[in-house]
């Protein structure tokens, strides 16, 4: 136990290691607060189907040698997290068979395009890595963690400043528009978060492995918590402790990152629902 703590102790002082973990504290605090909402308004696969969306935006930029993949990820991600949000009405599709079409398309789209004009010698791991999540948040440099510390930073500020008018739109929508509220303008604001969350978030577990990093939490805190604002400080304790374990035992295990986060979160959840039965 002594060894693990001092080669803990050990690791901190490498500057890639403290990179990593403050854009994974970051991203994983605010994926806390967007899951809760996501969560409660029953949009929590959408998570899951803009990371396959995101996944196919990235292989775009890899075809077209784009040096900074955010300029293509970013904007195509907010135009299919709003029509997804949206739940497709306007194109007359149903939002479960629009979000099935955008995330199945997406992916053999972007994986068909990496297999055809991909100049990458192996494929397969670039592919398997941008899913699953690999060693890339542990190769963070200084400027792309103040991207994600900045972008995080707007993200919570957007929530705290909102949430009064973010809490009426989540619970009851309707009561919301009657009050007053432009429901649709809020509605747009969640799913500009939900695209900037899901793109921050793939660098450090993956395509696949996103959606957990935002439902996770805060199913675990709504097992123990009841209000909403006692599941949402709940929810980003459970997020943030997960993410700081995971990546400090992927380093002490040789374990892919992305997954040892989701295994963290796994295990908080049964710890909170045996806790919440009791």
């Amino acid at each position: 136990m002594i060894d693990v703590i001092n080669n803990l102790i050990s690791y901190m002082s490498y500057p890639f290691v403290r990179y990593a973990l403050a854009a994974g504290i970051m991203v994983a605090l605010c994926s806390s607060l967007l899951g809760v909402i996501l969560v409660l308004k029953r949009y929590s696969f959408i998570g899951d189907g803009l990371s396959h969306v995101a996944f196919g935006a990235m292989a775009v930029a890899a075809v077209l040698s784009v040096s900074n993949e955010m300029i293509v990820v970013m904007p195509i991600t907010i135009i299919c997290a709003i029509i997804l949000l949206k739940k497709g009405q306007n194109a007359g599709v149903n939002g479960d068979a629009a979000l099935a079409m955008f995330s199945v398309g997406a992916m053999a789209v972007g994986y068909l395009l990496l297999n055809m004009f991909s100049t990458s010698a192996n494929i397969a791991g670039d592919v398997c890595s941008t899913l699953f999540g690999s060693t890339s948040i542990l190769t963070l440099n200084k400027s792309d963690v103040i991207l994600c510390v900045i972008m995080s930073a707007v993200v919570i500020g957007l929530f705290v400043f909102l949430y009064n008018r973010v809490f009426a739109v989540t619970f009851d929508e309707n009561f919301a528009k009657a009050t007053g509220i432009n429901t649709k303008t809020y509605n747009l604001i969640i799913a500009l978060i939900t695209a900037v969350i899901i793109v921050l978030a793939m660098n450090m577990v993956g395509a696949l492995l996103t959606s957990a990093l935002i439902v996770f939490p805060a199913l675990s805190a709504m097992q123990v918590q009841k209000s909403f604002r006692g599941v949402i400080v709940c929810s980003a304790v459970i997020s943030v402790a997960a993410a700081f374990v995971g990546i400090m035992a992927s380093m002490l295990f040789s374990t892919p990152v992305g997954a040892t986060i989701v295994v963290a979160n796994i295990v908080i959840f049964f710890i909170f629902f045996i806790a919440g039965k009791r």
